[in-house]
């Protein structure tokens, strides 16, 4: 297969022994994110829209080796080199368990995908060229209060840009991990229902025990976002769902490279900073 990546120790790991042309062919739905586990949390959407499916395949590129997270109770005295190992495991056992086309381990460390020249956005294009026509990639939000997270969406943006619009999503969503997205005003708000499959959302999150017993009980606080997420969605009207996902509408800075992230995004701020003062306003303040 032609798919050489940058790094050696990169893996490309196909739960269903199928080629890697085959793999990237199929697939329908894409997940970008920065560590093992950031698919779980952000992509879920797509995960569960694919599982079981024999029409539509989840694709997921993890772009680091997750080896700075932090530790405590059993894997408190784990070296980064052995955490790298169990990330990378249990990113592998999860991609079987969520019936994934594949999933890039690509093995970065996060300093160098917060480099702006790096191989980072190359190899992404080396992996979405073989994908044709993809139907939702999830990225992270532009938000997102995490350095590597914003690093790894604006690398996916700058691969994009430079592919055909035949590899290019027909939606691209900023997604929930290191901030809500509740805060945006509700014409802005992207809301992906998860209602579905709720116990594989669930077991899906709970295979990262090295995050979950590492000290970081990721698997309560994501579920209970999301479940937040679709009782605060309409606060005159019965909750519709049971779980919901917020994202955000990328695919303008894809479809017009004049747009930069900063001033795409500063709008949505800007949306958010004036529908608080016109409320305060409203009611007489």
């Amino acid at each position: 297969m032609g798919l050489k990546l940058s790094k050696q120790d990169a893996e490309i790991y196909i739960p269903d022994g199928k080629s890697v042309e085959e793999a990237l062919s199929r697939t329908t739905h894409v997940g970008i994110g920065a560590h093992p586990d950031d698919l779980e949390i952000m992509a879920c959407h797509g995960i569960l829209e694919c599982y079981n499916n024999d029409e539509k395949w989840f694709f997921g590129i993890v772009v680091t080796d997750g080896a700075g997270s932090p530790r405590s109770g059993t894997y408190s005295s784990y070296s980064d080199a052995e955490m790298r190992k169990i990330r990378r495991k249990e990113q592998k056992k999860a991609a079987i368990v969520g019936e994934y086309s594949g999933v890039v381990l690509l093995n970065y460390s996060s300093s160098e995908v917060k480099e702006p020249n790096n191989y980072v956005k190359e190899d992404l294009k080396k992996i979405l060229s073989q994908i044709m026509q993809p139907e939702i990639m999830y990225v992270h939000n532009l938000a997102d209060r995490h350095d590597t997270h914003v690093a790894v969406t604006l690398r996916a943006i700058e691969a994009l840009r430079e592919l055909p619009e035949e590899n290019h999503p027909k939606q691209l969503y900023g997604c929930e991990v290191w901030r809500s997205l509740d805060w945006l005003v509700d014409e802005d708000k992207v809301c992906l229902d998860v209602s579905q499959h709720e116990n594989l959302s669930i077991a899906l999150l709970n295979i990262f025990d090295s995050q979950i017993s590492g000290g970081k009980r990721y698997n309560i606080a994501t579920v209970g976002r999301r479940y937040a997420n679709a009782t605060y969605y309409a606060s005159h009207q019965v909750d519709t769902y049971t779980s919901i996902i917020y994202c955000m509408d990328l695919r303008p800075l894809i479809k017009n490279r004049g747009i930069d992230a900063k001033s795409y995004i500063l709008k949505y701020v800007n949306r958010f900073s004036s529908d608080v003062i016109s409320r305060i306003e409203r009611v007489g303040g």
